[in-house]
Protein backbone atom coordinates (compact mmCIF):
# COMPACT_ATOMS: atom_id res chain seq x y z
CA UNK A 1 0.00 0.00 0.00
CA UNK A 2 0.93 3.85 -0.70
CA UNK A 3 2.45 5.84 2.11
CA UNK A 4 -0.55 8.50 1.34
CA UNK A 5 -2.92 6.13 1.44
CA UNK A 6 -1.63 4.56 4.83
CA UNK A 7 -1.45 8.16 6.17
CA UNK A 8 -4.91 9.15 5.21
CA UNK A 9 -6.61 5.95 6.67
CA UNK A 10 -4.82 6.12 10.18
CA UNK A 11 -3.94 10.12 10.56
CA UNK A 12 -6.91 11.37 8.84
CA UNK A 13 -10.87 12.06 9.77
CA UNK A 14 -12.54 9.20 9.96
CA UNK A 15 -14.66 9.78 7.36
CA UNK A 16 -11.66 10.67 5.04
CA UNK A 17 -10.19 7.36 5.73
CA UNK A 18 -13.33 5.24 5.13
CA UNK A 19 -13.81 7.25 1.36
CA UNK A 20 -10.01 5.87 0.86
CA UNK A 21 -10.84 2.13 1.86
CA UNK A 22 -13.95 2.48 -0.17
CA UNK A 23 -12.68 3.81 -3.38
CA UNK A 24 -9.44 1.58 -3.18
CA UNK A 25 -11.54 -1.58 -2.82
CA UNK A 26 -14.15 -0.66 -5.29
CA UNK A 27 -10.91 -0.61 -8.03
CA UNK A 28 -10.13 -3.75 -7.07
CA UNK A 29 -13.93 -5.19 -7.78
CA UNK A 30 -15.10 -2.79 -10.87
CA UNK A 31 -13.17 -3.40 -14.09
CA UNK A 32 -14.65 -5.70 -16.34
CA UNK A 33 -13.57 -9.45 -16.01
CA UNK A 34 -13.46 -12.29 -18.88
CA UNK A 35 -16.14 -14.28 -17.99
CA UNK A 36 -14.24 -17.37 -19.51
CA UNK A 37 -12.20 -16.91 -16.15
CA UNK A 38 -14.47 -15.21 -13.85
CA UNK A 39 -13.66 -18.01 -11.03
CA UNK A 40 -9.91 -17.55 -11.10
CA UNK A 41 -10.31 -14.03 -11.28
CA UNK A 42 -12.74 -13.10 -9.18
CA UNK A 43 -10.84 -15.12 -6.41
CA UNK A 44 -8.23 -13.11 -6.64
CA UNK A 45 -9.39 -10.00 -6.63
CA UNK A 46 -10.57 -11.58 -3.13
CA UNK A 47 -7.41 -12.19 -2.09
CA UNK A 48 -6.25 -8.76 -3.24
CA UNK A 49 -9.04 -7.16 -0.75
CA UNK A 50 -7.56 -8.95 2.04
CA UNK A 51 -4.66 -6.69 2.02
CA UNK A 52 -7.11 -3.73 3.16
CA UNK A 53 -9.29 -6.08 5.39
CA UNK A 54 -5.62 -7.02 7.35
CA UNK A 55 -5.03 -2.81 7.78
CA UNK A 56 -8.93 -2.75 9.79
CA UNK A 57 -8.57 -5.75 11.50
CA UNK A 58 -5.14 -4.87 12.20
CA UNK A 59 -4.60 -1.69 12.94
CA UNK A 60 -7.19 0.39 11.68
CA UNK A 61 -10.35 -1.25 13.60
CA UNK A 62 -11.63 1.84 15.15
CA UNK A 63 -12.93 3.04 12.21
CA UNK A 64 -16.01 0.39 12.53
CA UNK A 65 -16.86 2.82 15.14
CA UNK A 66 -17.28 5.67 12.81
CA UNK A 67 -19.19 4.40 10.05
CA UNK A 68 -21.98 5.85 11.73
CA UNK A 69 -20.92 9.91 12.50
CA UNK A 70 -20.41 9.08 8.57
CA UNK A 71 -22.31 9.09 5.36
CA UNK A 72 -21.03 6.04 4.52
CA UNK A 73 -24.46 3.66 4.59
CA UNK A 74 -26.01 2.50 1.34
CA UNK A 75 -29.27 3.27 3.14
CA UNK A 76 -28.55 6.92 3.90
CA UNK A 77 -27.57 7.14 -0.38
CA UNK A 78 -30.83 5.51 -0.95
CA UNK A 79 -33.00 7.80 0.72
CA UNK A 80 -31.15 10.76 -0.50
CA UNK A 81 -31.49 9.39 -3.88
CA UNK A 82 -35.03 9.15 -3.40
CA UNK A 83 -35.32 12.71 -2.00
CA UNK A 84 -33.42 14.05 -4.98
CA UNK A 85 -35.38 12.53 -8.04
CA UNK A 86 -38.76 14.14 -8.40
CA UNK A 87 -39.53 12.29 -11.05
CA UNK A 88 -39.47 8.69 -12.04
CA UNK A 89 -37.15 6.02 -9.73
CA UNK A 90 -36.96 3.00 -9.19
CA UNK A 91 -34.45 0.95 -6.65
CA UNK A 92 -33.53 -2.82 -6.86
CA UNK A 93 -32.41 -4.78 -4.04
CA UNK A 94 -30.35 -7.62 -4.85
CA UNK A 95 -29.94 -9.30 -1.56
CA UNK A 96 -26.29 -10.12 -0.47
CA UNK A 97 -24.82 -8.45 -3.67
CA UNK A 98 -21.14 -8.10 -2.90
CA UNK A 99 -18.59 -5.97 -5.03
CA UNK A 100 -17.75 -9.32 -6.40
CA UNK A 101 -20.93 -8.97 -8.85
CA UNK A 102 -20.48 -5.07 -9.62
CA UNK A 103 -18.31 -5.43 -12.88
CA UNK A 104 -20.41 -7.47 -14.92
CA UNK A 105 -23.76 -4.60 -13.92
CA UNK A 106 -21.61 -2.32 -15.19
CA UNK A 107 -20.20 -3.97 -18.00
CA UNK A 108 -23.89 -5.23 -19.04
CA UNK A 109 -25.41 -1.95 -18.92
CA UNK A 110 -22.76 -0.19 -21.26
CA UNK A 111 -23.42 -2.67 -23.70
CA UNK A 112 -27.14 -2.63 -23.66
CA UNK A 113 -27.21 1.31 -23.52
CA UNK A 114 -27.95 2.14 -20.27
CA UNK A 115 -26.05 5.68 -18.91
CA UNK A 116 -24.16 4.70 -15.66
CA UNK A 117 -24.05 8.14 -13.70
CA UNK A 118 -22.93 7.01 -10.61
CA UNK A 119 -21.12 4.18 -8.99
CA UNK A 120 -19.35 3.33 -6.25
CA UNK A 121 -19.30 1.11 -2.58
CA UNK A 122 -21.36 2.03 0.14
CA UNK A 123 -21.67 -0.10 3.68
CA UNK A 124 -24.39 -2.08 5.11
CA UNK A 125 -25.89 -2.06 8.18
CA UNK A 126 -24.57 -3.47 11.50
CA UNK A 127 -24.56 -6.84 11.56
CA UNK A 128 -24.49 -7.15 7.94
CA UNK A 129 -28.08 -8.86 7.22
CA UNK A 130 -31.04 -8.32 5.94
CA UNK A 131 -33.72 -6.97 8.63
CA UNK A 132 -31.38 -4.54 10.12
CA UNK A 133 -31.11 -3.14 6.58
CA UNK A 134 -34.81 -3.35 6.18
CA UNK A 135 -35.17 -1.57 9.61
CA UNK A 136 -32.63 0.97 8.06
CA UNK A 137 -34.97 1.62 5.62
CA UNK A 138 -38.17 2.16 7.77
CA UNK A 139 -39.41 -1.35 6.63
CA UNK A 140 -40.12 -3.54 9.65
CA UNK A 141 -38.48 -6.60 7.75
CA UNK A 142 -37.77 -7.54 4.26
CA UNK A 143 -40.85 -9.84 3.98
CA UNK A 144 -43.00 -6.59 4.40
CA UNK A 145 -42.56 -5.15 0.94
CA UNK A 146 -44.33 -8.16 -0.44
CA UNK A 147 -47.22 -7.30 -2.94
CA UNK A 148 -47.02 -2.99 -2.01
CA UNK A 149 -46.83 -3.78 1.79
CA UNK A 150 -44.20 -1.90 2.64
CA UNK A 151 -44.59 1.74 4.14
CA UNK A 152 -41.27 3.80 4.92
CA UNK A 153 -41.83 7.58 5.75
CA UNK A 154 -38.00 7.82 3.90
CA UNK A 155 -39.63 6.18 0.93
CA UNK A 156 -42.84 8.01 0.27
CA UNK A 157 -44.97 7.19 -2.57
CA UNK A 158 -43.08 3.75 -3.04
CA UNK A 159 -44.34 0.89 -4.30
CA UNK A 160 -42.88 -2.08 -3.21
CA UNK A 161 -42.24 -5.56 -3.79
CA UNK A 162 -40.46 -8.63 -2.25
CA UNK A 163 -39.92 -12.13 -4.03
CA UNK A 164 -37.68 -15.09 -4.79
CA UNK A 165 -38.30 -16.05 -8.10
CA UNK A 166 -36.72 -16.22 -11.37
CA UNK A 167 -35.26 -12.74 -12.79
CA UNK A 168 -37.56 -13.87 -16.38
CA UNK A 169 -41.26 -13.35 -13.66
CA UNK A 170 -40.17 -10.49 -12.24
CA UNK A 171 -40.83 -7.98 -15.36
CA UNK A 172 -44.65 -8.30 -15.04
CA UNK A 173 -44.62 -7.41 -11.23
CA UNK A 174 -43.45 -3.98 -11.66
CA UNK A 175 -46.60 -1.36 -11.91
CA UNK A 176 -46.11 1.91 -13.45
CA UNK A 177 -45.86 3.82 -10.84
CA UNK A 178 -43.54 7.09 -10.39
CA UNK A 179 -41.30 5.38 -7.59
CA UNK A 180 -40.89 1.90 -7.36
CA UNK A 181 -38.92 -0.25 -4.72
CA UNK A 182 -37.97 -4.18 -5.77
CA UNK A 183 -36.62 -6.43 -3.39
CA UNK A 184 -34.95 -9.53 -5.15
CA UNK A 185 -34.06 -12.36 -2.55
CA UNK A 186 -31.33 -13.48 -5.20
CA UNK A 187 -28.50 -14.24 -4.58
CA UNK A 188 -28.48 -14.76 -0.95
CA UNK A 189 -30.96 -17.36 -1.78
CA UNK A 190 -28.08 -18.75 -3.62
CA UNK A 191 -25.18 -18.35 -1.80
CA UNK A 192 -27.47 -19.74 1.54
CA UNK A 193 -27.82 -23.37 -0.85
CA UNK A 194 -24.15 -23.19 -1.15
CA UNK A 195 -22.95 -22.02 1.91
CA UNK A 196 -21.72 -25.37 3.12
CA UNK A 197 -20.22 -26.61 -0.36
CA UNK A 198 -16.39 -26.96 -0.43
CA UNK A 199 -16.83 -25.03 -4.27
CA UNK A 200 -19.69 -23.32 -3.24
CA UNK A 201 -17.72 -19.98 -4.04
CA UNK A 202 -16.72 -21.11 -7.32
CA UNK A 203 -20.49 -22.16 -8.41
CA UNK A 204 -21.60 -19.02 -7.12
CA UNK A 205 -19.37 -16.79 -9.06
CA UNK A 206 -20.72 -18.87 -12.69
CA UNK A 207 -24.34 -18.51 -11.59
CA UNK A 208 -23.65 -15.00 -10.68
CA UNK A 209 -22.06 -14.37 -14.43
CA UNK A 210 -24.70 -16.15 -16.28
CA UNK A 211 -27.68 -14.48 -14.24
CA UNK A 212 -26.30 -11.11 -14.56
CA UNK A 213 -25.11 -11.28 -17.60
CA UNK A 214 -28.35 -12.59 -19.06
CA UNK A 215 -31.24 -11.64 -20.96
CA UNK A 216 -33.82 -12.07 -18.43
CA UNK A 217 -32.26 -10.29 -15.91
CA UNK A 218 -31.52 -7.07 -17.80
CA UNK A 219 -35.45 -7.15 -19.37
CA UNK A 220 -36.04 -7.25 -15.96
CA UNK A 221 -33.94 -3.92 -15.08
CA UNK A 222 -35.45 -2.85 -18.74
CA UNK A 223 -39.12 -2.55 -16.86
CA UNK A 224 -37.76 -0.71 -13.95
CA UNK A 225 -35.79 1.58 -15.83
CA UNK A 226 -38.34 2.45 -18.34
CA UNK A 227 -39.45 6.09 -17.19
CA UNK A 228 -37.17 6.02 -14.22
CA UNK A 229 -33.77 6.19 -12.64
CA UNK A 230 -32.92 3.12 -11.29
CA UNK A 231 -30.72 2.27 -8.60
CA UNK A 232 -29.10 -1.28 -8.09
CA UNK A 233 -27.71 -2.13 -4.73
CA UNK A 234 -27.54 -4.65 -1.93
CA UNK A 235 -28.23 -4.67 1.61
CA UNK A 236 -25.07 -6.70 2.47
CA UNK A 237 -22.10 -8.79 0.96
CA UNK A 238 -21.14 -12.32 2.07
CA UNK A 239 -17.50 -13.71 2.45
CA UNK A 240 -15.60 -16.35 0.89
CA UNK A 241 -14.32 -17.80 4.67
CA UNK A 242 -12.65 -20.84 2.51
CA UNK A 243 -9.94 -17.80 1.77
CA UNK A 244 -9.76 -16.78 5.37
CA UNK A 245 -7.22 -17.73 7.46
CA UNK A 246 -8.23 -20.76 10.53
CA UNK A 247 -6.88 -18.88 14.24
CA UNK A 248 -4.52 -21.48 15.61
CA UNK A 249 -4.42 -20.35 19.31
CA UNK A 250 -6.70 -23.23 21.76
CA UNK A 251 -8.17 -20.33 23.88
CA UNK A 252 -8.83 -17.59 20.91
CA UNK A 253 -10.66 -20.66 19.04
CA UNK A 254 -12.35 -22.14 22.00
CA UNK A 255 -13.37 -18.29 22.99
CA UNK A 256 -15.07 -17.75 19.07
CA UNK A 257 -16.53 -21.12 18.88
CA UNK A 258 -18.39 -20.33 22.35
CA UNK A 259 -19.44 -17.39 20.97
CA UNK A 260 -20.38 -17.39 17.41
CA UNK A 261 -20.48 -21.31 16.63
CA UNK A 262 -20.18 -21.13 13.55
CA UNK A 263 -21.89 -17.38 12.90
CA UNK A 264 -20.12 -13.98 12.45
CA UNK A 265 -22.28 -12.16 14.75
CA UNK A 266 -24.01 -12.69 17.75
CA UNK A 267 -26.82 -10.54 20.21
CA UNK A 268 -25.13 -12.37 23.00
CA UNK A 269 -22.27 -10.42 24.63
CA UNK A 270 -18.96 -12.37 25.84
CA UNK A 271 -18.92 -13.82 29.19
CA UNK A 272 -15.43 -12.44 29.40
CA UNK A 273 -13.90 -9.42 27.44
CA UNK A 274 -10.77 -10.92 25.61
CA UNK A 275 -7.36 -8.72 25.97
CA UNK A 276 -6.07 -9.35 22.59
CA UNK A 277 -4.96 -6.86 19.96
CA UNK A 278 -5.53 -6.83 17.49
CA UNK A 279 -9.03 -7.49 18.90
CA UNK A 280 -11.14 -10.30 17.34
CA UNK A 281 -14.23 -9.00 18.00
CA UNK A 282 -16.01 -5.43 18.11
CA UNK A 283 -19.43 -4.61 19.51
CA UNK A 284 -21.90 -2.46 17.37
CA UNK A 285 -25.29 -1.34 17.79
CA UNK A 286 -26.40 -4.38 20.17
CA UNK A 287 -24.14 -6.85 18.42
CA UNK A 288 -20.81 -8.40 18.71
CA UNK A 289 -18.96 -9.03 15.52
CA UNK A 290 -16.21 -11.15 14.26
CA UNK A 291 -13.71 -9.17 13.36
CA UNK A 292 -11.71 -9.61 10.02
CA UNK A 293 -10.73 -12.62 7.77
CA UNK A 294 -10.37 -15.18 10.55
CA UNK A 295 -12.20 -18.84 10.85
CA UNK A 296 -12.08 -21.56 13.59
CA UNK A 297 -13.34 -24.75 13.51
CA UNK A 298 -16.67 -25.42 15.33
CA UNK A 299 -18.79 -28.50 15.52
CA UNK A 300 -20.10 -29.14 11.73
CA UNK A 301 -17.45 -27.40 9.86
CA UNK A 302 -17.48 -23.53 9.27
CA UNK A 303 -19.52 -22.69 6.24
CA UNK A 304 -17.61 -21.56 2.77
CA UNK A 305 -19.89 -18.53 2.29
CA UNK A 306 -21.07 -16.69 4.58
CA UNK A 307 -21.98 -12.89 6.48
CA UNK A 308 -22.37 -10.72 9.14
CA UNK A 309 -19.25 -10.08 10.51
CA UNK A 310 -16.43 -7.28 9.69
CA UNK A 311 -14.89 -7.83 6.85
CA UNK A 312 -15.38 -5.58 3.30
CA UNK A 313 -16.67 -7.78 1.34
CA UNK A 314 -19.71 -8.73 3.87
CA UNK A 315 -19.86 -5.08 4.46
CA UNK A 316 -19.49 -2.97 1.47
CA UNK A 317 -21.78 -3.43 -1.43
CA UNK A 318 -22.05 -1.92 -5.22
CA UNK A 319 -24.56 1.41 -5.36
CA UNK A 320 -24.82 2.24 -9.31
CA UNK A 321 -27.45 4.08 -10.66
CA UNK A 322 -28.33 4.00 -14.25
CA UNK A 323 -30.78 5.37 -16.41
CA UNK A 324 -31.90 4.74 -20.05
CA UNK A 325 -29.42 6.81 -23.01
CA UNK A 326 -31.74 9.03 -24.86
CA UNK A 327 -31.88 8.43 -28.45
Amino acid sequence: MEKSFLNTVMNSSPQAGWEQILAEVWKIFSDPLNPAKADALTTERDKKAGALDTLLSGAAWDLWHEVNSSPLRTSQHLQSFWEQESKGKAILILDALSLREACWILEQADLRSYAVNKSYATLAEFPGDTTPFAKALGFGQRSSLTDNGGKSESFPGAYTESVDMPFADCGSLVKPETGVIFWHHWPDSNMHDLADNGSGAQKLTKAAVEALTGDDFWSFVDRLATGRKLVITGDHGYANAGLYRDLVDKDQIGYMKKLFKSSRSTTNSPETNHNWVPPLTIELEGHTLALGRRKWRSQGGYPTLTHGGLSLLEMAVPFIEIEKRQG
